[in-house]
């Protein structure tokens, strides 16, 4: 069964369909920050000691400075060396009080961060499991792949760091301003006077970011996706010498990208200088006015040198907060598309009340089924299918490409749900169960197979876990596979390479039916399974496919002229219609479309 991706997927077309990304991105965005706290709930516990430990940071923060003013104005100036030691004192169990608890609040947030970020990952894992095929058919790889690792990433360092970060540089914010005031009210008002050329500068910063750290996951997303999509197909672009074309387009979606993080970076690197510029000037306005405030005995010279630790420790969480902004922008933008993902429905869904499936004896019907891709506008597939297929029955499926073979191959295992009519297995509607119970049920060999990283055996028993290693021999032997797998270098545990490399189509596909044999199924579906297989292999795949369909029922979509001739029942399938149906020997007589089909492609493909 084919379930390669649409034609013409690329990776901006892939975006579009997951979701559009405009620039109209928000500083903080309610829902998607409540949409992604959930995940922060199970490990409440050790934020809320962390917020403690922020609680006590900030007051360590805030405690220091002062501390130096009442040590300058209450004793150094008159001289007191016993009150200044046990000052001392107090200042240095302030400051290990103030690594302490920086070191417990960095140590539980750092350990909440990975959890988290594992546990949106697992979430995501599962929700992408359970997406119907249609999400996947629409959706390339290596966007995904962006989703679940550089979004994920970047939520994750909001929620566990930047959230908490910013609670914390407010609150010492407010308390350096309500201590500056009860300090020196005229020195303070003097120091806030840079804060509206502050606040111009934060807003113009915010309103050419809002679009930009949007952008930039986008494109991160682009580039994965296109280079997910080149690795893939990397056999047929060398086999075209298009690697010039395609390293150009990389290098326009990469150039994309890093002008989108340029861009981000340069608004951040033109804000945070900024910011330090008028940091320094806001130091200048106390030193100057604060020296004209001492030499007139306005304020004490304490009360200066706290003014200026002050100023440095006012602008440091300002710096910081401009960095949480941009965490923030990134966060929002990638939490939009992390929750898009996690809310997309599955269209094949367990429904109330569904049961398990029980023991099945292979019996299919189609009652009146028609069926399209995605929603109403789309084109209809299959048109009213009427089919009645008997246990252990084989019904070979013929046609065009694009007939519709594969739709209501893919619709008995309820890989997609039906528009309208029925699908039913031993008269059970397959929506009536749980998918799971029903796909248990059957096996699968598809035109393209596929292995998995792991040894031989791990991919025999894919569908059996528990298998014991003489059940998979076994398997291999019905599969005519058992002979090449003991010439190998270690046999059953030799590992299969990235991509399956070290085995041939063939035996890839002799191992895939090994698979579909281990799990014993009543139903088999088989896509082509011969149809990139030279004519020696062949013969071994297709007494292996013999042996396999015996006692069971088997629904083929036919390729070969030998599968045609050994089924049961040929349902000649055109535009989504049945338009014949009966044995080779019966559709030849009729002298109709089968026949045309047979001796245009069939016999010409066969060599016939």
């Amino acid at each position: 069964m084919s379930f390669s991706f649409s034609p013409g997927m690329g990776p901006r077309g892939a975006i579009n369909q997951f979701g559009k990304e405009g620039k109209d991105g928000r500083f903080f965005d309610k829902k998607v920050i409540l949409g992604m706290l959930q995940f922060v709930r199970p490990y409440g516990r050790r934020m809320a000691i962390a917020a403690v430990l922020m609680l006590f940071v900030t007051g360590f923060t805030l405690l220091i400075p002062y501390l130096i003013k009442i040590a300058i104005d209450d004793y150094i100036a008159v001289g007191n060396s016993d009150g200044l030691i046990w000052m001392a004192l107090w200042l240095t169990l302030t400051y290990v009080g103030l690594y302490l608890s920086t070191m417990g609040q960095e140590y539980l947030l750092g350990w909440t961060s990975q959890r988290v970020l594992a546990d949106v990952r697992e979430k995501m894992m599962r929700h992408l499991q359970a997406l119907s095929l249609s999400y996947h058919d629409r959706t390339i790889i290596g966007v995904t792949v962006s989703r679940v690792i550089n979004d994920v990433s970047v939520i994750n360092d909001l929620l566990t760091q930047g959230l908490l970060s910013l609670v914390g540089d407010l609150l010492v914010l407010v308390g350096i301003i309500a201590i500056m005031l009860t300090m020196s009210p005229k020195l303070a008002l003097l120091t806030f006077a840079v804060l509206p050329l502050m606040m111009a500068a934060t807003y113009l910063f915010s309103v050419n970011a809002k679009g930009a750290f949007r952008l930039t996951r986008r494109r991160v997303a682009e580039l994965v996706g296109n280079l997910a999509e080149n690795i893939n197909g990397i056999r047929v672009i060398q086999a075209f010498a298009q690697e010039s074309t395609v390293e150009t387009q990389f290098e326009g979606v990469n150039a994309a990208n890093r002008e989108a993080n340029v861009e981000a970076m340069r608004l951040s690197f033109i804000f945070l200088p900024t910011i330090e510029f008028l940091g320094v000037l806001a130091t200048a306005v106390v030193l100057y006015w604060g020296g004209r405030f001492v030499a007139g005995e306005e304020v004490t010279l304490g009360v200066l040198v706290a003014f200026m630790a002050y100023v440095t420790r006012f602008f440091q969480p300002i710096q910081e907060l401009s960095r949480i902004y941009t965490t923030m922008q990134s966060a929002m933008a990638g939490g939009e598309q992390v929750l898009k993902l996690l809310d997309t429905e599955p269209e094949v869904v367990v429904r109330d009340g569904a049961g398990e499936m029980p023991p099945i004896e292979g019996r299919v019907a189609f009652k009146d089924v028609s069926f399209r891709y995605g929603g109403e506008d789309s084109a209809e597939i299959l048109h009213n299918i009427n089919l009645e297929i008997a246990a252990g029955q084989t019904v070979a499926l013929v046609g065009q490409t694009g007939a519709g073979k594969t739709t209501i191959a893919n619709l008995i295992p309820r890989f997609y749900e039906v528009t309208s009519g029925a699908v039913c297995i031993d008269e059970i509607d397959v929506r009536s169960v749980t998918p799971t119970s029903l796909r248990q049920q059957f096996g699968l060999v598809p035109q393209d197979p596929f292995l998995f990283a792991g040894t031989i055996a791990d991919n025999i028993r894919f569908g059996r876990s528990d298998a014991p290693l003489s059940d998979v021999i076994a398997a291999a032997k019905l599969a005519n596979a058992h002979e090449f797998i003991m010439a190998l270098p270690n046999g059953y545990e030799t590992e299969i390479l990235e991509g399956a490399v070290n085995v041939s189509v063939g035996q890839r596909q002799l191992l895939c039916i090994a698979r579909a044999s281990l799990v014993n199924p009543r139903i088999l579906i088989l896509d082509e399974a011969t149809a990139s297989i030279d004519t020696v292999t062949e013969v071994l795949i297709q007494k292996a496919l013999d042996q396999l369909m015996q006692n069971r029922t088997a629904v083929v979509i036919a390729h070969r002229l030998s599968t045609i001739r050994n089924a049961d029942v040929i349902c000649v399938i055109d535009k989504g219609n049945i338009v014949e149906q009966g044995t080779h020997q019966e559709l030849l007589a009729q002298d109709g479309f089968y026949r045309r089909l047979y001796e245009g492609q069939f016999m010409t493909e066969n060599g016939v």
